[in-house]
């Protein structure tokens, strides 16, 4: 008999529940709440629990059409690297951990019923989910995928200059030395960066599926866990900007950089700099130790994403298999689409 149970939290009991650390932003409840509001689907918060003390939870996403169901976590066309399961288990022993990690695969394997043929499963785990080979071993496929990220603690802004590629070095000096600003402009900043976007796919002829008011409920919810960094020339017109959520412990390179040429120099490698910076010096993100790049597996961005010297962290796909999953899979793709970034270069 299992040790463990499994229940459906509210948003109220999650964010209970939720570790204070550890976890990525796209866990915490206000982008969970921005989410339920826009995605066009269920969704089910799961928490396992040993006694009454939780060891497991999982945020998924259920969409049903004709053919079955689609169960992913985090959803489609909403640019969230990953979110998947948060595991806490009350022993530092490996086979605890092991044990508690397999009686939660099977437990959420069962209580969605997503053994079914009918039914897709892809999950984008967080990169503090370390093991997912229940899922394997249970039938889903498992491969792993990258992103770059900066570890920033303890280091001073010239330590974390020096690992940066010469040419990017030189790429933010020389941006320094124009008249440009860069300032936090909350939302209304925000609609800019999500429009330029936007108007960046539509001249490439790419969708994006992205809408707006996710974003608006995103950051709103985030309020000053989240920063939209835009840079102007000395008219004030828009150059380029990023929008920067924070969990705990990380900031996130989450939505522009779609353009920033100006007078032959990259303004963004300015903005992620700016980013930087303030991770280092502002005390209000003084929790905060890193700089997730997000994304590190389209190699034309690689390119110029590893010219900051970040650690290539690996995390974990678990995805149906099989022939009958194959046009799934595909529609998964096509929503998901407008989640792939623009080339910041």
């Amino acid at each position: 008999m299992s040790q463990l149970r499994i229940e459906t939290l509210s948003l109220d009991e999650w964010g209970a529940a939720l570790p204070s650390s550890g976890t990525e932003v796209f866990h915490t409840p206000a982008v969970l709440a921005a989410i339920d509001e826009h995605f066009d689907g269920e969704m089910h918060l799961f928490g396992v629990f040993k006694g009454q003390e939780p060891v497991a939870l999982f945020p998924t996403f259920v969409r049903r059409n004709p053919l079955g169901r689609v169960v992913v976590s985090p959803p489609p066309s909403m640019a969230i690297p990953y979110i998947g399961p948060v595991m806490m288990p009350n022993s530092p022993k490996q086979s605890a951990y092991e044990s508690v990690n397999r009686e939660f695969a099977d437990l959420v394997v069962e209580e969605l019923g997503i053994r079914s043929n009918r039914t897709f499963v892809r999950l984008l785990c967080s990169p503090a989910y370390l093991d997912p080979r229940p899922f394997e071993w249970t039938g889903f496929a498992v491969k792993p995928s990258f992103t770059y990220r900066l570890d920033l603690d303890g280091r001073s802004l010239d330590e974390i200059q020096a690992q940066f590629s010469s040419s990017l070095r030189r790429e933010i000096r020389q941006a320094r030395e124009l008249d440009v600003t860069i300032a936090d402009e909350g939302l209304d900043g925000a609609r800019v960066v999500y429009d330029d976007v936007v108007s960046r796919y539509d001249e490439q002829d790419e969708p994006f599926g992205m809408p707006w008011e996710f974003v608006e409920s995103m950051v709103e919810n985030l309020g000053d866990r989240c920063r939209v960094y835009v840079a102007r020339d000395p008219d004030g017109e828009y150059l380029s900007g990023m929008i920067v959520p924070f969990s705990a412990e990380v900031g996130y390179f989450w939505l522009g950089g779609a353009r920033g040429q100006y007078d032959g120099v990259s303004i963004n490698s300015l903005l992620h700099w700016t980013i930087i910076e303030d991770i280092v010096e502002d005390e209000a993100l003084a929790s905060v130790t890193k700089y997730d790049l997000v994304g590190a597996n389209t190699e034309r961005l690689c390119n110029y994403k590893s010219k900051f010297g970040g650690e290539l962290v690996p995390y974990y796909v678990v995805e149906s298999t099989g022939v009958g999953m194959n046009l799934a899979k595909r529609t998964y793709q096509l929503l998901n689409k407008g989640s792939e970034r623009i080339a910041t270069k």
